[in-house]
């Protein structure tokens, strides 16, 4: 037995009923809290969801008030009790024999229910809570299934069709953060009419604050070899209160796009074949409506530049993470000079 996709549970969690422990882990809070969400409304009904619900932080918490709770009687309605353990990884370190304990024989009526970071798999406490109880893995989906997954869950939580280009546009615009997209979807779903689509004309008109087209117009004159606004579209950004972290996520899929392109072309070129600019932009899953803009700033970019992308990126990742003391500034600011610098265009 394994762990239960955050997703397969998302899409239909009747197969999946809450058990006396429950696991989620997983870093993304969004994921996490539509788990929790479900879970709440499997195991507890609206008339004794205020009474019977419990949330302890598992920083602070012992184990003995968590049982203590879990073996409490509901006093109004006729449902289970749920304890919600919150930043429990400490919690289970430090209570490991325990847990173990009751995930193999649980006490009372109650639902316990574990909120983690991680959960390692070489654990007993794992394949105990695996094969006796219900494990989700809220791991966010690698960034080439995102567009797939917007039209699901707009479908899904919002009742809206969304078309597959439009989720494209989307993740272009919005990145891989699941609750950034669920508030666009949100949004675009009260703007579309009964039975109509999110398009990506809707997209394009809708989607994207201030912030966000002003650091993809960052982007574009860096490619156009515009180095000096570039640098300064990036101040004002920082100036304006955008997180360099934040700053790097939303241009990094784009340039990804970019370095597996030339990838493509240079892997062809071995092979004393020839792929064009466009369709190796088309299968790195660059969206239709930007591909001519796409190729253009890919020949701008260059053979040498466009190889070099992915180590740039991954560099200046490591290094607004910690690797560097360079101030955030000066880590994006050496990023834009290596994508817009003419001097490194090696064709």
């Amino acid at each position: 037995m394994k762990p239960i996709s955050i997703h397969d549970f998302f899409w239909d969690s009747s197969q999946f009923s809450a058990k006396a422990i429950c696991i989620v882990y997983g870093n993304d809070p969004f994921l996490k809290f539509h788990a929790v969400r479900i879970l709440r409304n499997q195991v507890l009904s609206e008339e004794d969801a205020e009474f019977s619900l419990t949330r302890f932080d598992g920083n602070t918490i012992k184990f003995i008030d968590v049982l203590k709770e879990v073996n409490t009687l509901v006093m109004f309605g006729g449902g289970r009790r749920f304890v919600i353990v919150e930043d429990a990884d400490s919690f289970v370190s430090k209570y490991r024999a325990e847990l173990e304990e009751f995930t193999e024989k649980p006490t009372g009526q109650a639902v316990l229910l574990l909120l983690l970071q991680s959960f390692p798999s070489n654990t007993r406490l794992f394949k105990c809570a695996v094969e006796k109880g219900l494990v989700i893995d809220a791991t966010p989906l690698p960034e080439k299934e995102i567009p797939k997954w917007i039209v699901r869950w707009s479908k899904h939580q919002h009742k809206t069709t969304c078309d597959p280009d439009a989720a494209e546009m989307i993740f272009q615009r919005i990145g891989a953060e699941h609750g950034l997209i669920d508030q666009e979807l949100a949004k675009l779903a009260l703007m579309v009419a009964p039975k109509e689509k999110i398009t990506a004309t809707l997209v394009e008109k809708a989607v994207g604050s201030w912030r966000m087209q002003s650091t993809f117009e960052m982007l574009d004159l860096a490619l156009a070899g515009q180095t000096a606004a570039a640098i300064r579209q990036l101040d004002q950004l920082l100036l304006a209160g955008e997180n360099a972290v934040g700053i790097l996520a939303q241009i990094a899929p784009t340039l990804r796009k970019f370095a597996a392109a030339t990838q493509l072309i240079l892997d062809a070129e071995k092979h004393g074949k020839k792929v064009s600019p466009s369709t190796a932009l088309g299968q790195t899953g660059v969206n239709r409506y930007f591909i001519e803009k796409a190729e253009k700033q890919l020949k701008m970019l260059g053979r040498y530049r466009g190889g070099k992308l992915l180590n740039w990126l991954l560099q200046a990742d490591l290094d607004l993470k910690g690797a560097s003391r360079n101030d955030p500034r000066i880590i994006l600011e050496t990023l834009i000079i290596h994508i817009a610098d003419p001097r490194l265009r090696i064709l």
